[in-house]
């Protein structure tokens, strides 16, 4: 069999066996059975009946969608006799990385954890899981004394793992094109140029319109806005994902980002999701856990104390507790770098039976980890569409901001693709920068890593977003940040200080922010 074939067979297996252990699966299986006392459905052409009927009652569709979906988050195809780990990530010193760093972020919660004398799980007394769930809508009125928990990291705490990123095959940029690469990121991954990008982002050329550009007030509206918006509603009355996810690339209309955003990501809101987010409810009520003050602590300093988002404040509690209990997230690490952290019941440690995944999801929230969810809540008004959108947009993109991978959005490559741009397109201003020791990407990097939330205003930055889903892709996150220094370029030019070229970015426009 050739290697294309094998490719498609293992791709088609994968995605079948998804599907087995969805609610469609189970939904379509019915429908199927129903259609059998139709009468247009016969014998002896039972098979194309079925279909017909599928496609004319809409599930059809919904089957297409499912399928889509599964392909926009399925691995980059590999070797058939490659090891599972080379799915998660096929180069080893990346593992290796990634590895120690879980390490580091394991010592740092379990020495909070030691100093405070505080259990990383247990079960709330009776009565204080009544007055939680009396205070459910109300937790930001909540006002616990979190003055001796701290994150277990930030940004810059990463920032400096992924500078001291080495390829032990290359000593000292054995690499031509590395030697010549005076960036912080020292590792030879394969970045797009500015060619490349052209073709990758060919909607986002000067000829085609652009939501955010040619819908303001300048522009009559029948030059672009009103067709787009017409357009719109269409790719929704046909529910179809992948005319969806082509349409955002050049922005979508405010009134209709919602159900577009939904329908790309696959999320129909069931009664079965409902009840999900419902038992994951119940689970916050009944244990308290560790991570809980540390999604405390970082709502109060971050989305709490920004202009746009504090009103927010109970719906991020709400689905970031949720999140912390989803054991469905799990299922994203056979993709992801990273291997969730594990967990022994007293007195058991290292033996494998008595180890728990903690926090059930895998993911241990960082400085900064609720301005993922906070913009989300402009659209999605209900928590439990709320949370399903969340979890679907981290599984999908966030969880590359904030794990070591050759992955093409990935954070390294992303940081690699910034300073590449930069350093290829804007010499001067790059070599100026880092002679005064003001390294773009130590700018940069808390942007990219929190896809720019809290740093551009909620319309800008659901623009930003819309391509991301768009282009099933986070390196937008790169070329933007190397524009905003193109658009600074003569103000940074002047700067001699970090501080000082920090301000001049910030003063991008009132909208930017520090």
């Amino acid at each position: 069999m050739p290697p294309e074939e094998s490719d498609l067979s293992l791709i088609i297996a994968h995605v079948v066996q998804k599907l087995k252990g969805s609610s469609l699966y189970a939904q379509l299986e019915r429908q199927a059975w129903a259609s059998l006392q139709r009468p247009e459905i016969r014998l002896e052409s039972l098979k194309e009946d079925i279909k017909e009927f599928f496609k004319i009652s809409g599930w059809e569709k919904k089957l297409q969608n499912a399928v889509y979906s599964e392909l926009s988050v399925y691995p980059l195809p590999s070797h058939p006799a490659a090891p599972p780990e080379h799915l998660k990530e096929p180069l080893v010193y990346m593992r290796k990385a990634q590895g120690s760093w879980e390490k580091r972020i394991l010592k740092s919660l379990n020495s909070m954890c030691t100093e405070l004398s505080i259990p990383l799980a247990r079960k709330r007394p009776a009565l204080e899981q009544k007055e939680l769930l009396n205070k459910w809508n109300e937790m930001g009125t909540d006002e616990p004394d979190l003055s001796l928990f701290r994150p277990v990291y930030a940004p810059k705490d990463f920032l400096e793992v992924l500078i001291n990123l080495r390829n032990p095959n290359y000593e000292n940029g054995d690499s031509l094109g590395f030697r010549t690469h005076l960036g912080l990121i020292q590792v030879p991954l394969k970045v797009k140029d500015i060619p490349e990008l052209k073709e990758c982002f060919v909607e986002l050329g000067l000829a085609t319109g652009q939501l955010g550009i040619d819908d303001s007030t300048q522009v009559p509206p029948e030059l672009f806005e009103n067709e787009h918006v017409r357009i719109g509603q269409k790719v929704l009355l046909e529910q179809d994902s992948a005319a969806a996810q082509q349409y955002i690339r050049q922005g979508s209309p405010t009134a209709l980002r919602a159900e577009l955003w939904a329908l790309i990501l696959n999320i129909s809101s069931q009664p079965e999701d409902i009840l999900y987010y419902e038992q994951l409810k119940t689970n916050v009520i009944q244990h308290d856990l560790l991570v809980d003050s540390l999604i405390y602590k970082d709502v109060k300093l971050t989305a709490s104390n920004d202009d746009y988002y504090f009103v927010f404040e109970d719906y991020l509690y709400q689905v970031l507790l949720c999140f912390s209990r989803d054991t469905s997230v799990l299922s994203h690490f056979s993709y992801n770098s990273a291997s969730p952290p594990k967990s022994y019941i007293r007195g058991k440690l290292g033996l494998e039976e008595y180890a728990v995944f903690y926090p059930p999801n895998g993911v241990i929230p960082f400085h900064g980890f609720s301005m993922y969810v906070a913009p989300l809540c402009f659209l999605y008004h209900e928590p439990y569409k709320l949370y399903q959108i969340f979890r679907e947009m981290y599984v999908r993109f966030f969880f590359r901001l904030h794990s070591i991978s050759s992955h093409p959005s990935g954070i390294v490559s992303l940081c690699l693709l910034f300073e590449t741009l930069l350093q290829t397109y804007l010499p001067q201003l790059f070599y100026h920068l880092r002679e005064i020791g003001a390294q773009p990407l130590r700018i940069s990097f808390k942007w990219m890593v929190r896809a720019f939330s809290g740093y551009l205003a909620t319309d800008q930055l659901l623009l930003l977003w819309d391509r991301i889903l768009g282009y099933n892709s986070l390196e937008i996150l790169a070329v933007l940040a190397a524009a905003v220094f193109a658009f600074r370029a003569v103000n940074l030019m002047e700067v001699t200080s970090l501080a000082a070229a920090e301000l001049a970015c910030y003063s991008l426009s009132p909208q930017f922010q520090q």
